[in-house]
């Protein structure tokens, strides 16, 4: 006769519930095993506090040293000398020169110095102004006989007037000729040479005496 089982009491249905947790509980165990360390009790070593072996300092006074002596002062020997001795030293010079009546002595001259020459002043505005000589009217007369037109102004019908500024000197010189206004074709370069070959000017006086004084000029070209 066959015993019966309830369903309730059949194991079998659980194996493998019982299979995985007898391996996690295995699993679980070797690896404390592996994991678990052991140390070994060592005695306690009590330190303390380490001996003081230092000896007290005992604080030492300062010495005091006594100031260095002051430096003697030598004093000057003083020789007396008598009020009735004299002292009489002689100096003999010997120059080696003989001199006789015929000797001659030559003079010392001192050269001066020769004195820089101050540049002279250029008066722009003075009391008598610079003229030609015989005044204005003997000007236009040595311009109609001297004054050239250039062939260039002629060709190309150039007139007009060119202004020129210039210097007279002391003596009546011209110099330092510019051109302040021109009108070009050769009309600027034949006022100069017509002025350069005039005669000496009259020149300008400032208190009654000769000056170099700066003058300006038109010279005017007209064609017929």
């Amino acid at each position: 006769m066959e015993a019966k089982k309830t369903p309730k009491a059949d194991l079998t249905k659980k194996t493998s519930l019982f299979l995985a947790i007898g391996l996690v509980l295995s699993l679980g165990v070797t690896l404390m095993a592996f994991e678990w360390k052991k140390y070994d009790e060592g005695e306690l070593m009590d330190l303390g506090m380490a001996p003081d072996d230092f000896e007290e300092l005992t604080e030492i006074p300062p010495t005091e040293q006594p100031p260095p002596p002051p430096p003697k002062i030598q004093q000057p020997q003083i020789i007396e000398i008598p009020d009735e001795e004299e002292i009489e030293e002689e100096i003999e010079i010997d120059l080696d020169v003989e001199i006789t009546e015929e000797t001659e002595v030559e003079e010392i001259v001192f050269e001066e110095e020769p004195e820089e020459e101050e540049a002279e002043e250029i008066f722009m505005v003075v009391e008598e102004q610079a003229s030609f000589p015989g005044g204005m009217g003997e000007w236009n007369k040595f311009l109609k006989k001297n004054l050239k037109y250039p062939r260039q102004a002629t060709r190309m019908g150039i007139e007009g007037a060119v202004f020129l500024s210039f210097v007279v000197d002391k003596q009546g010189v011209i110099s330092d000729i510019n051109v302040i206004r021109g009108i070009g074709g050769g009309c600027d370069e034949e006022a100069i040479r017509v002025l350069k070959e005039s005669p000496r000017w009259a020149p300008g006086k400032q208190r009654g005496r000769a000056v170099k004084s700066r003058m300006q000029l038109r010279i005017v070209f007209r064609l017929k």
